[in-house]
């Protein structure tokens, strides 16, 4: 409430309240002036100026003692709950932006963790590929170094099998040569052979 807007009320209840105990008043006095030698409550004379005077100023008393502080704490309770709104506005707004915030954070986590996830079976399925393909080279060369061994073995076998094949020819030849020729053919053929391994 505003000042002038107090000092209006003020007004209003003071014409009330004379509205209301004036004529009570002005009846106490009318009934009393019947009585020989006293006085009602109230007389007709200079007594009713001042008593109007003395409870105008009775309002004001208690205008500046009760109603401005009453007033005044209605209108700090008035704003304190003013203060109060405001600052459970602000603070749901807050909160809202918050809850926000960390909706966008925990969508933006959930992205981040799929791509992780997603860059993780990349590299897994990439590095798979790169194991199989480096089993698959070292089988292939497995292969190819059993197959160079076997065929090195498979030469050396037939080397010494020609060795001796040719050794057991040339004993059993001897002997039949040694039995069926004589000393000069016997020479003969060795010299023979001779040039034909030194050609």
């Amino acid at each position: 409430m505003t000042h002038r807007s107090g000092w209006m009320l003020g007004g209003i209840v003071c014409a009330a309240l004379l509205a209301i105990f004036l004529p009570a008043l002005v009846l106490a006095a009318t009934e009393g002036g019947d009585h020989s030698g006293g006085g009602g409550l109230i007389n007709l004379d200079k007594s009713l100026f001042v008593q109007i005077v003395n409870f105008v100023i009775l309002l004001v008393i208690l205008h500046r003692l009760l109603y401005k502080p009453l007033v005044a704490k209605m209108n700090e309770r008035t704003e304190a709950i003013r203060r109060s709104l405001e600052e459970a506005q602000s603070a749901r707004a807050e909160a809202a932006r918050q809850q926000e915030e960390n909706a966008a954070r925990l969508r933006a986590a959930h992205q981040e963790a799929a791509q992780i996830r997603d860059h993780a079976l990349r590299e897994a399925a990439e590095e798979s590929r790169k194991q199989m393909e480096a089993a698959q080279a070292q089988a292939r060369r497995l292969v190819e170094d059993a197959r160079a061994q076997m065929g090195a073995e498979v030469r050396q076998a037939r080397d010494a099998l020609r060795r001796e094949v040719a050794e057991l020819s040339t004993a059993v030849a001897e002997k039949l040569i040694r039995k069926s020729l004589r000393d000069e053919d016997h020479r003969r053929i060795v010299a023979e052979a001779v040039g034909r391994l030194g050609n």
